[in-house]
C-alpha cells in the first residue's frame, strides 16, 4: 500500500466510534464512481478489502492507546466494502451485466482474508472484547459472499430477480396501504373541520325563509 493512502485510512479511523463516518476515503469513493464497468467496481472493493485487512494485522502487531477503536472502525469499515461487493454484484444480475471476472477474483480473495479474519478470532487478543462484535460480524459477511460468489451466476440471477419483484410487491402492497389511511385522514379532517359544519343563522327558532314560509 502506497504511505500516502495509508496515512489517509489511518486518520480517518482516528475518528471516535459514535461518529458518523464514511466506509470509504474520498478518494476512493472518487475511484468507485469513475468505475462504471460492474467488473471494475469489484476490483477496487476488493483491493479496498484487502488493505483494511492488511491495516488490521498490523495494528494486531502492537499494543498501543487507541488500538481497540482503530481495530473496531477498521472491521466495520471492511465489512461495508464486503456489503458493497455483494449490493454492486447483484446490481449487475439483475441489469444482465457479465460479473464473471469480478467475482471470481472476489471469492479468491474473501476466502484469504476469511481466514485472516478468523486466525484473529483464534488468537484471542486481549483487547478483543472491544471488538468482538464487528468482528464476528466481518467473518458472517464474508461468508455470506464468498458462498453467494461461489453459486452458479444463472441460479444467482434468478434468485436476485425474484428478491427483486418480491420487493417491488411488497412496496405497492405498503403504497395501497398508505393510500387508504390517507384517504381515512382526510376524510376525517374534513369531518372535523369546523368550516365544513352548518353555517349559523340569524333566525328565530321555528322561523324559516321568506321563500319557505307558508302563506
Amino acid at each position: 500500500m502506497k504511505a500516502a493512502s495509508l496515512s489517509i485510512l489511518l486518520i480517518a479511523l482516528a475518528t471516535p466510534l459514535l461518529a458518523e463516518r464514511d466506509f470509504l476515503t474520498a478518494d476512493e469513493a472518487d475511484q468507485i464512481r469513475e468505475a462504471q464497468e460492474p467488473n471494475v467496481r469489484l476490483q477496487l472493493y476488493i483491493d479496498f478489502a484487502r488493505q483494511r485487512i492488511d491495516l488490521l494485522k498490523q495494528a494486531l502487531v502492537k499494543e498501543k492507546a487507541g488500538r481497540s477503536a482503530m481495530i473496531h472502525n477498521l472491521l466495520e469499515d471492511y465489512t461495508h466494502i464486503i456489503e458493497a461487493i455483494d449490493t454492486v454484484s447483484d446490481d449487475a444480475l439483475q441489469r444482465k451485466k457479465p460479473i464473471n471476472k469480478g467475482t471470481e477474483a472476489a471469492v479468491a480473495t474473501e476466502k484469504e482474508m476469511l481466514e485472516s479474519l478468523e486466525k484473529v478470532r483464534e488468537d484471542d487478543p486481549k483487547d478483543i472484547e472491544q471488538y468482538q462484535f464487528a468482528l464476528r460480524n466481518a467473518i458472517e459477511t464474508t461468508r455470506d459472499s464468498m458462498e453467494a460468489g461461489q453459486e452458479d451466476l444463472a441460479k444467482r440471477t434468478q434468485e436476485v430477480d425474484a428478491k427483486v419483484q418480491a420487493e417491488k410487491k411488497e412496496r405497492e402492497s405498503l403504497m395501497g396501504q398508505k393510500e387508504v389511511s390517507e384517504k381515512k385522514a382526510a376524510e376525517q379532517k374534513t369531518a372535523e373541520d369546523p368550516n365544513k359544519r352548518k353555517a349559523p343563522t340569524l333566525m328565530r327558532k321555528g322561523e324559516k325563509p321568506a321563500d319557505q314560509d307558508p302563506k
